[in-house]
């Protein structure tokens, strides 16, 4: 490597050409060698040496470089914040290479493509691609880790922002596009933009700090349906696509080839784990957007740095197996709307619930079952080593027990898994026989490989373990030739076996020893015997390696033969840990069966009757405090339709308005939830306007957030969907907040019929319930003690009779004087307020004097005329055009 023109670096660049944008590991002897722009990128990235060759030649090449054995762990540092490695191996021995070593790329590891051990075990790493095919775009996701793979497409004008909500939702690492950003922005665009822009994509250069997905642009060609469709077909051995839902949808299946296209051409293996596709439809689910989720902080918390306890995942989760983790992940981000699906899920809670005996015994056993998926995926793609094929057999060795405990439980769901489980006790017998209990790390270490397996293998090792013997032998037997008591038959790794014999003792070595190194105090010497045995030796120990490697090989295929049957039993398992995790929690913490009507789906009853808030309750139980006060609810679709809920900051109002959602998506996912009783409809979607935060730069007001997203919910919704609006319209004046607040609600009522609750400080909204027969005032309830005030948190029928924001201010800590200064401008005004509404109405009682109304400062004007009118002189001529006047100043 004395410059960039010999054979290594030119072998190296003809390589890099193939892979400019991806990170190239060049396999060097022991070490995974970065050149150039690599090796200040890499040497940045993973906090390692920098250094240069050929500075003496006045050419400066950067250079950093990781051990072989440590590489996954640096690779795995780089996919996570967005790079792409190419893993260069050296694909023929040195020893054997006349010149130089032949090198290939073995696979590219992307962010979309990552399948090892460092993945979190409850997320999934999914790989995403979309196709634009006519007026249709199609949309898939593979998680190459687990197998599970899926395929939707959308039609009209939505499509964009459908596709927008997919991403958001299942956040993949990776996003595959065709590389004609005019046919990606026509079709999908001016609703998603040109990848790159309301993506929010990493983009193709990430940085440390990146966040979303990498973006990789493919040839238009690979989308297309004449090549993907058949690629699948060709995959999963069939004739047509129509088993999986695919026939007649070329967009999604597009889209699906292109993954599948994607991962041939960068991986290595057979891909056997990915045995099914599925095709789906949102409507088939509970739909939650991605503002949902974060607003109920169903997976992550709202705010970034607050506990990870604060989310409605980690506190129902107590499953014991990561694939049960990420289907209870994704049963809560895509609960059912299937009530015969929901009701068996919930019998088999039930069941569970009864009989603790059962339930803790079936937890226990699962408890020590480790990643199936993800351990299958790494033998398919021949990235797996002997300890985790050994780790899939221990796994596999608890599912006779499981399924022991499951044995009469049917007719329930979870009996009907028991037949699902698979015990691979061939698959199993063999993986144990053939591999030693406890095998090294690594292949090239040898001793993986358990006796009588081979019998070429047990000839080898038997030379190699009865060395030391012989050596000993051949020892002696030259020392009484020799007579020198002093003469050792050495080895070491440069001069390989040897005689050594003293300085003093030199004239006592025999004619035919060949000298081999001079020492200080003695000489090293070999004999035709000693070469003959070392070459037999050291062959040995390379045909030991060579043998242990193709067996294992021949196991992994073995294994990889099996996969839909692994995969099979790890789905079973991963139900069986989240019903059983469901019971356990439902149990411990007095959860009760929701129940759904016969016309569950056409219901528009929504009962709970001492409803909790399943995080928070969790969250004062932890402090010590079991003060959580439940509360009640009823919506219907008639006379409850929409609920209008006011009262002070601090009493519960949002934590009222996010039980009633969690409840229903709890309800939904098939598990009991925090209530006494509770009686639900299926419910649709559920819409959140909770909160807003600036998006500046996007150039993005926190009213434009608030108005966009409301927006979407008054054209989305449905009569079946539940919508929770928490003080819409605060993010602009108090007059416009008001009444784009009013003509919300009254375009539910009107039009929209969804089931709503309404938080707000606008306690002029409180007289729509009057006006509109599905509207209700309620309130949270304070009581007041000592000039200060106690929030009782129960919600109660009718509207709050004050804010009580200046109790609040103070309770928050505001100077005593900013206090008591409030509270004599409230006095002020509320005098005002007093004497404006007795001109108005005389003889009529005066308005509640803690709240003012928004309109006596636009109504000034009109007051002044009607003072001034004597109505005794007017004809009714000059009343209507009076009013008609008044009308327009209004």
């Amino acid at each position: 490597m004395s410059d960039p023109s010999t054979p290594l670096m030119r072998q190296y660049a003809a390589i890099k050409k193939e892979h400019p944008n991806a990170l190239l590991f060049f396999r060097l002897g022991d070490f995974y060698e970065l050149f150039f722009d690599d090796a200040v990128l890499a040497a940045r990235e993973l906090q390692i040496t920098l250094t240069s060759r050929n500075k003496e030649k006045g050419v400066d090449i950067p250079m950093c470089g990781v051990p072989y054995h440590a590489a996954d762990g640096y690779i795995a540092k780089l996919i996570r914040r967005g790079f792409k490695v190419a893993v260069c191996e050296q694909v023929e021995d040195p020893r054997l290479a006349k010149k130089l070593v032949r090198r290939e790329v073995t696979r590219v590891v992307t962010p979309g493509t990552a399948a090892d051990s460092s993945l979190n075990p409850e997320d999934n790493n999914f790989l995403a691609a979309v196709a634009n095919v006519e007026d249709r775009v199609g949309f898939a996701a593979l998680d190459l880790s687990t197998g599970e793979f899926r395929a939707t497409e959308f039609a009209g004008e939505p499509a964009g922002r459908r596709i927008q909500e997919e991403l958001e939702q299942l956040r993949p690492k990776e996003l595959l596009y065709g590389s004609s950003a005019p046919l990606f922005e026509r079709r999908v665009g001016g609703e998603m933009g040109a990848p790159g822009s309301l993506l929010q994509p990493r983009g193709s250069a990430p940085t440390s700090a990146s966040i979303g997905w990498t973006e990789t642009p493919l040839d238009d060609w690979i989308f297309a349906p004449d090549h993907a469709i058949p690629l699948l077909e060709n995959h999963f051995g069939v004739l047509s696509l129509e088993g999986f839902g695919l026939a007649g949808k070329p967009a999604a299946a597009s889209a699906a080839g292109a993954i599948l296209y994607y991962i041939l051409s960068t991986q290595r293996g057979t891909l056997d784990h990915i045995d099914r596709i599925g095709f789906y439809e949102r409507q088939k689910c509970l739909v939650l957007d991605a503002v949902t989720v974060r607003n109920l902080e169903l997976i992550e918390p709202l705010f970034a740095g607050t506990d990870a306890g604060v989310t409605l995942f980690r506190c129902l989760d107590a499953t014991v197996t990561p694939m049960g983790k990420r289907l209870l992940r994704a049963g809560m981000l895509r609960p059912s709307i299937d009530v015969s699906e929901i009701e068996a899920r919930l019998e088999s809670v039930a069941t569970l619930v009864k009989d603790i005996v059962r339930r803790e015994e079936l937890r226990r056993t699962l408890d020590g079952i480790l990643d199936l998926e993800r351990l299958l995926s790494r033998v398919t793609l021949e990235t797996a080593n002997p300890r985790d094929v050994l780790a899939l057999s221990a796994s596999l060795a608890r599912v006779p027990k499981v399924r022991a405990t499951l044995a009469g439980l049917s007719p329930t769901r979870i009996g009907a898994l028991h037949g699902l489980l698979d015990e691979l006790a061939d698959l199993r017998d063999r993986i144990d026989r053939t591999l030693v209990p406890e095998p090294p790390l690594t292949l090239s270490d040898g001793g993986v490989i358990a006796p009588s397996i081979d019998k070429d293998l047990d000839e080898l090792r038997d030379l190699s373990r009865n060395s030391k013997q012989y050596l000993t032998q051949v020892e002696q037997r030259e020392r009484e030739r020799t007579g020198i008591g002093s003469l050792k038959v050495k080895f070491n790794s440069i001069f390989g076996y040897y005689i050594e014999i003293s300085k003093a003792n030199l004239h006592h070595a025999p004619n035919d020893y060949e000298r081999k190194q001079t020492l200080v105090n003695a000489e090293r010497f070999t004999t035709p015997e000693l070469k003959e045995y070392e070459s037999k030796i050291l062959d040995a120990q390379e045909k030991i390696v060579e043998i242990e490697r193709r067996l294992f090989a021949d196991l992994r295929s073995a294994i990889a033969a099996e996969a839909k049957r692994i995969r099979q039993t790890a789905l079973a398992l991963a139900e069986v840990d989240v019903l059983a995790c469901l019971a356990h929690i439902a149990a411990l913490r007095n959860y009760c069966r929701p129940k759904f009507e016969e016309n569950a789906k056409e219901s528009g009853d929504l009962e709970i009757i001492e409803g909790r808030h399943p995080v928070i309750e969790q969250q004062e139980l932890a402090y010590g405090s079991d003060r959580f006060v439940p509360n009640d609810l009823f919506l219907n679709s008639s006379t409850h339709n929409i609920i209008v809920l006011t009262g002070p900051n601090m009493g519960g109002k949002s934590t009222y308005l996010r039980q009633a959602a969690l409840i229903v998506i709890m309800a939904q996912m098939g598990s009991f939830v925090p209530a006494r009783s509770a009686r639900l409809g299926i419910v649709d979607r559920v819409f959140t306007r909770i909160g807003a935060s600036d998006n500046l730069a996007r150039g993005r007001s926190t009213f434009m957030v608030e108005m966009t997203e409301t927006a979407a919910i008054l054209h989305t919704a449905t009569p079946r969907s539940l919508i929770l609006l928490d003080e819409v319209g605060r993010g602009t004046s108090t007059y416009d907040g008001l009444a784009i607040a009013w003509a919300a609600v009254e375009y539910l009522h009107a039009d929209v019929h969804a089931k709503t609750l309404f938080a707000t400080h606008y306690f002029e909204l409180t007289e729509l319930a009057e006006q509109l027969s599905g509207v209700k005032n309620y309130h949270v309830s304070v009581k007041e003690a000592g000039g200060s005030v106690v929030f009782l948190r129960k919600v109660e029928p009718g509207a709050a009779d004050r804010s009580y924001g200046i109790e609040v201010a103070k309770l928050a800590g505001l100077p005593s004087e900013v206090v008591v200064r409030a509270r004599e401008v409230l006095a002020e005004h509320e005098s005002s307020e007093r004497r404006l509404t007795g001109h108005l109405t005389p003889g009529a009682e005066p308005e509640r004097p803690a709240q003012l109304t928004i309109f006596t400062p636009l109504s000034q004007p009109v007051l002044e005329k009607l003072r001034e009118v004597d109505l005794n002189r007017l004809t009714p001529l000059e009343a209507l055009n009076l009013l008609a006047e008044l009308k327009k100043e209004i």
